[in-house]
């Protein structure tokens, strides 16, 4: 008998040595060309059409080496992964630079201690970085997020749930609506506030009317968000629950929500960076100040984007450096939110952590006694009742 051999599995990612070389030598290939074009051939100039040209040529020879192994399919799929790719390392590379300029810019605020721990009250434009802050503009920034999520988490969970367990006509009019108010304008936004609630209601300028503004503009990001997250839900579970004779509430509360539980979190992290960031209706309707104002119901209350705001359209340059910091600092703020979020929305439905495993094994040893415990007392009544 021949020996049985295992069949080798079949590795999709990674690719060969041959494409790494393919890369390198379209890369290198490009990059001499170009450069020679730019000094030697034509007057051209600039970093951006040099950046262009040359990736034009990558994209060339590219194709020109893989056409020397593959077939037109091959060669049109690994072009447009190449694309796919270059995308994403574009997308990666913007995203770095933007970090580490505003870092960079920053830098001389940021490593100075009062920079976290005090207001911009005792400093002035002329003031060294040595005096002043940014306590005031976080404080203000975490009571007005808050105050937000506390409006929009359960009423855009609560809206989502309903469009998609409910179907009819009002159900299309609340959708069409909602993706229409994605596309509101901040400005219109803070004005709205503005006008019905300081206005018309005759409230103050304060932290909580810029927490109503921000409520505007979170709510419809959280609504759509959670909506894709819900319909992506089998409907086997749905079914699988109400045949076990479950009502409509219990399967949402106890099926629905908690399979969908990491992408609602990824719906509220959405909704926290777009109100977060926001600048003008923060200014139209808490004002701007620069002492820290714990109180977010009465007195101006600045966040750190309108800090942000007001500091790098100064003349002077430490207003500027001050600027960056507090950019940077927000930049840090958000991070700190998203891992919050991150932890409190677990993992995905099927990914439990080690702590939930033990928690479920300590569940199941109490069902098994209970169980256990239920047959024992059965048994004995059995007995009694033969006895009698």
């Amino acid at each position: 008998m021949t020996p049985e051999v295992s069949e080798r599995r079949r590795v999709l990612g990674g690719g060969r040595p041959s494409d790494r070389y393919t890369v390198l030598g379209a890369g290198a290939a490009a990059l001499g060309l170009t450069a020679v074009l730019y000094t030697q051939l034509t007057p051209f100039d600039g970093i951006l059409g040099f950046v262009v040209i040359a990736y034009a040529m990558f994209l060339a020879f590219y194709a020109l080496l893989v056409s020397f192994e593959e077939r037109g399919p091959a060669i049109r799929d690994r072009i447009a992964s190449a694309v796919v790719h270059s995308i994403g390392f574009l997308l990666l590379a913007v995203l770095g630079f933007i970090i580490v300029f505003i870092g960079i810019r920053g830098f001389s605020a940021l490593r100075e201690p009062n920079f976290y721990t005090s207001d911009m009250g005792h400093a002035g434009p002329l003031s060294p970085l040595t005096e002043g802050g940014v306590y005031h503009a976080v404080i203000g920034s975490l009571e007005q997020i808050s105050i937000a999520l506390l409006f929009t988490v359960p009423l855009g969970i609560g809206c989502a749930l309903f469009l998609s367990e409910t179907r009819g006509r009002f159900t299309r009019i609340v959708r069409t609506v909602t993706e229409a108010m994605t596309a509101l304008p901040s400005i219109v936004a803070g004005l709205f506030v503005y006008a019905m609630v300081i206005l018309g209601l005759g409230v103050h300028k304060s932290g909580f009317a810029a927490s109503l503004a921000l409520s505007v503009m979170m709510l419809p990001i959280i609504i759509r968000a959670s909506d894709v997250v819900l319909r992506l839900v089998p409907g086997t579970l749905r079914e699988a629950s109400l045949a076990l004779g479950a009502s409509r509430w219990r399967t949402v509360w106890h099926v629905v929500l908690p399979t969908a539980r990491s992408g609602l979190a990824t719906s509220v992290i959405l909704g926290t960076a777009r109100g977060i960031g926001e600048t003008s209706p923060v200014l139209l309707t808490a004002g701007l100040s620069y002492k820290v104002n714990y109180d977010p119901f009465r007195g101006p209350q600045v966040s750190l984007p309108l800090q942000t705001f007001s500091m790098v359209k100064s003349p002077m340059a430490d207003m500027v450096t001050r600027g960056f910091g507090t950019a940077a600092v927000l930049l840090g703020l958000v991070l700190v939110l998203f891992v919050i979020a991150r932890i409190v929305g677990g993992r995905p439905a099927g990914h439990l952590s080690a702590g939930q495993r033990a928690r479920r094994t300590r569940a199941s040893a109490r069902d098994l006694l209970r169980f256990e415990e239920r047959r024992r007392r059965s048994l004995q009544d059995e007995r009694e009742d033969g006895h009698v």
